[in-house]
């Protein structure tokens, strides 16, 4: 019955064990990469980054990995090139998002004591 469905469970952990090994070498490639692009400091704030926000650093990351692929990249990557990096993608996001604003309403009541 199991091989007519087509995946056993043996087939389910090798595909599972494929997965994380392509994905672990994925993650070396990219490690590699940010390695040779970013100087020793960036490489630290990039990591601080990351530990605060993951999702935004695998973004910064992903950016400079296509910035160096199309060669706009000259030399290694500083600290301040980083932080300009940042602060541009940062204005991009507020641009693109609308700020959005709580107004609490209070309820007014008969023996409110505003109405002096």
């Amino acid at each position: 019955m199991e091989n007519l469905q087509g995946l056993s469970p043996q087939n389910q952990n090798a595909s599972a064990e494929e997965e994380s090994k392509r994905k672990a070498a994925e993650d070396e490639m990219r490690r590699d990469m940010m390695a040779t692009i970013l100087d020793n400091a960036a490489r630290e704030r990039l990591s601080r980054i990351a530990l605060v926000s993951p999702e935004r650093s695998r973004q910064v990351e992903t950016v400079i990995m296509r910035m160096a692929q199309s060669g706009q990249l000259r030399g290694r990557v500083s600290e301040q090139q980083l932080i300009d990096l940042l602060d541009q993608m940062e204005d991009a996001r507020s641009k693109t998002t609308t700020k959005t604003t709580i107004v609490y309403q209070r309820r007014r009541d008969f023996d409110d004591d505003d109405d002096f």
